[in-house]
C-alpha cells in the first residue's frame, strides 16, 4: 500500500488517506487487508477506528484506490454510518473468531 495523501481533519477528529494498492498476481486486497496497512501506515493508529472507503478497482488491472479514515476516539468514529461501522466490524470480529476450518 502507497500512501498518496494524508490530509488532517480536526474537525472531525480524523486522518483521511489516499490510498495505491499494487497487486499484481495476487487477489484484490480484501476489506481487512486494507484496514490493517491504512493502520500500518498512520503511526499510533488503532485498527478499530480505522475505516476504508471508495474502494476501486479497474477491470483487468492489478491497481486498487480507495480513502482510509483514521479516527482519534470512538466519539468522533460515531460520524461514520450505520452501515460502515456494520461492514467492518463483520471483519473484525471474523478475524478474531477465526475461520470454520
Amino acid at each position: 500500500m502507497q500512501i498518496i495523501e494524508r490530509k488532517e481533519n480536526p474537525l472531525l477528529g480524523r486522518v483521511e488517506l489516499t490510498f495505491e494498492w499494487n497487486h499484481v498476481n495476487q487477489p484484490t486486497p480484501t476489506l481487512s487487508e486494507m484496514v490493517n496497512a491504512a493502520a500500518k501506515a498512520e503511526p499510533g493508529a488503532n485498527r478499530e477506528l480505522v475505516f476504508v472507503k471508495n474502494v476501486s478497482t479497474r477491470y483487468g488491472r492489478p491497481f486498487t484506490t480507495g480513502v482510509a479514515l483514521v479516527y482519534d476516539s470512538v466519539e468522533n468514529a460515531s460520524f461514520e454510518p450505520k452501515f460502515v461501522q456494520d461492514r467492518h466490524q463483520k471483519t473484525r470480529t471474523a478475524k478474531e473468531t477465526g475461520g470454520d476450518e
